[in-house]
């Protein structure tokens, strides 16, 4: 079953010198660490901009797994009664 992820991408932290331009855009490679368990801020996933080996890491968002809210089903019969009052 596959899983959507929700994440966030700081843009002030991406090293503008590794983007690179390609047949349709402007592209950024990045790699995406699935976490075993969520860390301390309930975060199932880390970001980075991937560089050159030796480089230093450069982390640059977070993400969580996707999990929609249920839906709130309302039951007629707990309604408050209706007024004919226009007000």
């Amino acid at each position: 079953m596959s899983k959507l992820l929700q994440a966030k991408i700081d843009v002030t932290k991406i090293d503008k010198n590794l983007l690179f331009k390609g047949q349709k855009g402007t592209y950024l490679d990045v790699l995406i660490w699935i976490n075993d368990t969520p860390d301390k801020y309930g975060n199932d996933c880390s970001i980075e901009q991937k560089v050159k080996m030796g480089e230093k890491k450069n982390y640059i968002g977070n993400g969580k797994f996707y999990h929609p809210k249920p839906e709130q089903v309302i039951d007629p019969n707990d309604q408050e009664p209706q007024s004919d009052m226009p007000f």
